[in-house]
């Protein structure tokens, strides 16, 4: 008898942005593999993801990191039920890389296709780990390119609350790392570097927004980040940094004065609060006691300390393996789809803008 004779493997593929992933998922829990290349060298050098560098990377990884996700859960092609895909939202380039591939898999092999979107993904990252988590609950998906609040009505029922306006924060992040000269990504340095400093130091104004207050807008925080280093002559201290390459934290830290480190500190407060603010206020509009938090800003420990001293409300947040983009969460997200035999056709589309809800 077959593997697949005794239960549902489902091998998901991730090329929304920087990173080709593939990973098998057994009965929507159990991860098998899980494979993740990442393009972080190739795109650190220009501080950022530049899109047509991506999708070549993605031609490159896909058919190796597939293969080594097969070979690490010991399968075979015939022991997969379906192949479950990222659709949207991403870089157009590198989510046809993944499409078009899935769909050749599933062409060659008859089996059936499953179309996942990234943030759903990102959601189901979390509901792969904690199981029990009671709905209604309020899911904040926040990372890179996505800063969204979602309804979770029940499994597979979402519905938008807020979303940014403008930069993500996982975004306003590595911009701002940047502009200060710490490299890209930038975010996680950030994290540790905020600890040192005196998080009131420096006095950021919270966005006010109109209309949907539970909108987020962190441009305003980025520019007056910028403003601050003008008026405090910071440029040699940054022109310092730039020329520091492959720093381990230690280096970064010495290569900060505390003014700096105040500044830091004050930033990543500011970007905690208006994330927890909204969160705590749409939790209360929808009535749910648990808060799903998604994406790679999951991984900040100043955000979860944070969200730990919440009263009235769970945060749960996944592994940080599970934060970042990679395949698990695709291809736990397709197994409800699977189950309603919800299969996409040869015509699936990449959509740049995909929406969830």
């Amino acid at each position: 008898m077959k593997i697949r004779d005794l239960q549902i493997n489902i091998l998901g593929i991730e090329s929304s942005c920087d990173e080709t992933a593939a990973a098998i998922v057994v009965n929507g829990r159990e991860i098998r593999s899980s494979v993740v290349a990442s393009q972080l060298a190739t795109h650190a050098k220009y501080g950022g993801v530049v899109p047509e560098l991506a999708s070549r990377e993605h031609l490159r990884a896909i058919v190796p990191v597939v293969r080594q996700t097969l070979q690490e859960a010991d399968f075979e092609l015939e022991d997969l039920n379906a192949v479950a895909v990222t659709a949207g939202p991403g870089l157009v380039g590198s989510l046809l890389v993944g499409v078009t591939y899935a769909k050749a898999l599933c062409f060659a092999r008859d089996l059936p296709l499953i179309a996942v979107n990234h943030v759903e993904g990102h959601i189901h990252s979390v509901l792969l780990e904690h199981s029990e988590i009671p709905f209604p609950a309020l899911a904040l998906v926040v990372s890179g390119g996505h800063t969204h609040l979602f309804e979770i009505r029940a499994l597979g029922e979402y519905r938008l609350l807020g979303k940014t306006r403008d930069d993500a924060a996982g975004e306003a992040y590595d911009k701002v790392a940047k502009l200060l000269g710490y490299g890209y990504p930038g975010g996680p340095v950030i994290d540790r570097l905020a600890p040192f400093g005196n998080p009131q130091g420096v006095r950021f104004s919270l966005a006010k927004m109109k209309g949907n207050p539970l909108d987020f807008s962190f441009s305003g925080l980025k520019t007056a980040v910028l403003r601050w280093t003008e008026q405090h002559d910071v440029a040699d201290e940054i022109h310092r940094r730039k020329q520091m390459k492959h720093a381990s934290f230690d280096e970064w830290l010495a290569a900060t004065p505390q003014p700096t480190l105040d500044m830091l500190a004050s930033f990543q407060h500011t970007v905690i609060e208006e994330l927890l603010r909204r969160a705590t206020n749409s939790a209360e509009e929808i009535g749910a006691e648990s808060v799903i938090v998604a994406g790679g800003v999951a991984c900040n420990a100043g955000l979860r300390r944070q969200a730990a001293r919440q009263e009235g409300l769970t945060f749960y947040f996944p592994s940080a393996g599970l934060s970042t983009d990679n395949a698990a969460m695709i291809a736990a997200a397709a197994f409800p789809k699977y189950q309603r035999k919800d299969f996409a056709g040869f015509d699936l589309k990449a959509q740049a803008s995909l929406m969830l809800a």
